[in-house]
């Protein structure tokens, strides 16, 4: 095999594309039917052809098995991925799941069979990476939390259009309480719907620790009560209620999913787990106390860093799952989360370092995180301020999140608690520097 010189002066061998593995098979996969292709000598490819239905999955292992194939790699196609990549790792293969993105390049005219056999050619000379992919625990919580996001969402769908049907009415009770979904809130649209209309008597409803006057919320209870409204406002605050009742029963099944991935953590034991003070969540928190569990599991409590809230921890938790060292390095993590730049270099110039746009739960629950530092009196508050006056909130927002996704790493991987030193010591050097360049001004100015 030859070696050729590159422009560094390092020398690399030619690569020929030798096959690694030839008990490989490469799926393309979609909603009617599986293209499987896989080797059935040393010189004959075959490309074949599956259903969808659960009997189909079973044939298609069964025939992989026949074969000797040992690894498939198939593209994230959708959701549709989902059931044969569980089926095919209980069955005892090992399954790479490819970005899209990285199987795209074949020639020649698009079907499912080219697809196919093109993911296989590139899993056998081992020129794909598998996507992360978390432990059953991990992927237990990762659904339960993604559908306990789902159901607040639309909950606060209804209750907008709550809000909109009291609006309608001229009902300003949500100008006067900060939460209609509150104590006062709650007792007063229920009494509405009860058939309660009088100002002073729904007036009386309200909690001593409300803020406005009797006067006042007897003056925004005085409406006009159209049927066609209240048949709205009774549909959409049932749906509300409902949707309340479900999140309550998520959340019970969450703790018991924590309660397992203990368990598993101390060979089946459930240690007692000590009260941690808990940070606020805002609206919609779980009633558990999520820090506790969080700090059994990582070993570390995460929440005491600036911006992750304990809501915020378990959803990175569910998706990034327990075990850092997936990821090299804190940069690779950041990466993979979408917080990095997506650097290209030709002919020795840097030609794009965009961010690529993809959605990335947890990326997003980083962004989330960084973006209420905007107010807060800390270093990483400092932090984000400093970088929004300079170039603007959207790179403040992911330089800030990457920061967190790097504490978060760190943290994590190490078992070791927030130190804020190192941040506050940063702080100091960046005002230190502020300070001089002011200084230098001023002397500029004296000068003239």
């Amino acid at each position: 095999m030859g070696k050729t010189k590159t422009k560094s002066g390092k020398v690399k061998r030619i690569s020929q594309l030798p096959v690694i593995n030839p008990t490989v098979a490469g799926v393309d996969v979609s909603d009617k039917e599986m293209m499987v292709a896989f080797p059935i000598s040393l010189e004959q490819l075959e490309v074949r052809a599956f259903g969808c239905f659960t009997r189909d999955l079973y044939a298609i292992a069964k025939c992989l098995k026949e074969y000797g194939i040992t690894s498939v790699a198939m593209e994230s196609t959708g959701i549709y991925w989902v059931p044969l990549f569980l089926l095919l790792q209980e069955q005892g293969f090992e399954v790479l799941l490819v970005n899209a993105k990285h199987v795209k390049n074949v020639t020649g005219r698009k079907d499912d069979e080219s697809d196919a056999e093109w993911i296989q050619k590139l899993h056998s000379c081992g020129l794909l990476r598998g996507s992360f992919q978390p432990d059953n625990i991990i992927r237990t919580l990762r659904s339960m939390v993604r559908h306990r996001s789902n159901l607040v969402r639309t909950s606060a769908t209804y209750l907008n259009r709550v809000q909109k049907a009291l609006e309608l009415m001229n009902i300003k009770l949500q100008t006067i309480i900060s939460d209609i979904d509150g104590k006062t809130g709650r007792l007063i649209v229920e009494a509405i719907l009860a058939g309660e209309r009088n100002p002073e008597a729904l007036a009386d409803m309200r909690d001593p620790g409300i803020k406005a006057s009797r006067e006042d919320i007897i003056k925004s209870l005085e409406g006009l009560w159209t049927t066609e409204h209240l048949f709205s406002l009774r549909q959409c605050w049932d749906m509300y209620d409902f949707h309340d009742q479900k999140i309550k029963e998520c959340d019970l099944e969450i703790e018991k999913v924590l309660i397992q991935q203990l368990a598993s953590l101390n060979e089946g034991v459930i240690p007692v787990i000590p009260k941690v003070k808990r940070k606020n969540s805002g609206k919609m928190k779980i009633p558990f106390n999520q820090t506790s569990y969080l700090k059994a599991i990582l070993g570390t409590d995460v929440t005491e860093v600036p911006g992750i809230s304990e809501t915020c921890a378990l959803k990175i938790m569910s998706e990034v799952g327990l075990d850092m060292s997936k990821w090299k390095t804190p940069h690779h993590f950041t990466s993979w989360l979408g917080l990095a730049p997506n650097t290209k270099v030709s002919g020795g110039q840097v030609i794009s370092s965009k961010i690529d746009k993809k959605k990335q739960n947890a990326g997003q629950a980083f962004r989330i995180a960084a973006n209420s530092l905007y107010h807060s009196k800390n270093p990483l508050g400092d932090f984000y301020r400093r970088i929004r006056a300079k170039s603007g909130a959207p790179k403040a927002v992911v330089a800030t999140a990457r920061k967190l996704a790097i504490i978060y790493y760190m943290m994590v991987s190490k078992k070791e608690a927030f130190n804020p030193a190192a941040l506050v010591d940063f702080q100091e050097k960046s005002k230190e520097k502020k300070i001089n360049l002011l200084k230098k001004k001023i002397a500029k100015l004296e000068a003239i």
